[in-house]
């Protein structure tokens, strides 16, 4: 894993509108903490943070001060609508020393024609050297049928890395695709639960019959004499 350093400053006011200030001038608020230490209030800058965290584990080496920190991203606060980073709390890590972190787990390949994948985890819980952690757990479903699981104990780890997931824990599971008549059926069955009516489709109708009603007439009427 790549080492990404951040020059950070340190961070002597609080409360929200000093986090706004802060936002302000394209900078995130932040703290520094573990192994007992008192936590550590930095500053960084916003853009260098946004590109060091599109890997969930990323490595940083923070300077604040003069002194260096190892840290990696523990919780990342971001604006629900703009997706900008608001906070982010960073764990101090030593080199070699094992952390358990969630990994994202990619799944690539395409299985046998009317088969679909179903993905039970999207991420798998590691244990590894904060300094050697993979970036992703990759998995191959190239070729497989439906019918096909694939448990914990079947990903292949790298070197160093421990699973730390019971290892008959199903994370893909290769199904048949539901046929057409099964997809309507199943929308069907969610349209009476949420009460979704249709209106029921209009009757052909019809223009009356046109009766010559003259000959009629003139068969009930009486002959003049």
């Amino acid at each position: 894993m790549t080492e990404t350093r951040i020059k950070a400053e340190s961070r002597t006011e609080f409360g929200k509108g000093a986090a706004r200030r802060i936002r302000r001038d394209n900078k995130v608020p932040a703290v520094l903490y573990g192994h007992g230490t008192d936590p550590v209030h930095v500053t960084i800058p916003g853009h260098e943070l946004m590109l060091a965290l599109k890997n969930s584990n990323a490595l940083l080496s923070i300077e604040v001060s003069g002194d260096k920190h190892l840290a990696l991203p523990k919780q990342v606060q971001r604006d629900p609508i703009r997706g900008y980073i608001e906070h982010a709390d960073l764990i101090l890590v030593r080199r070699g020393e094992k952390v358990t972190v969630e990994v994202p787990l990619v799944v690539s390949g395409e299985v046998i024609s009317g088969s679909l994948v179903v993905t039970e985890y999207n991420t798998i819980s590691i244990e590894a050297e904060a300094t050697h952690l993979p970036e992703a757990i990759e998995l191959s479903v190239e070729g497989l049928d439906a019918g096909a699981q694939i448990h914990a104990s079947d990903l292949a780890l790298p070197d160093g890395v421990a699973l730390q997931l019971d290892p008959e824990t199903l994370v893909v599971n290769v199904v048949a695709a539901p046929t057409a008549e099964q997809l309507e059926a199943e929308l069907a069955v969610a349209e009476a639960e949420a009460g979704i009516e249709h209106d029921a489709p209009e009757s052909e109708t019809t223009e009356p019959e046109q009766t010559d009603d003259t000959d009629e007439a003139d068969e009930a009427a009486p002959d003049s004499e």
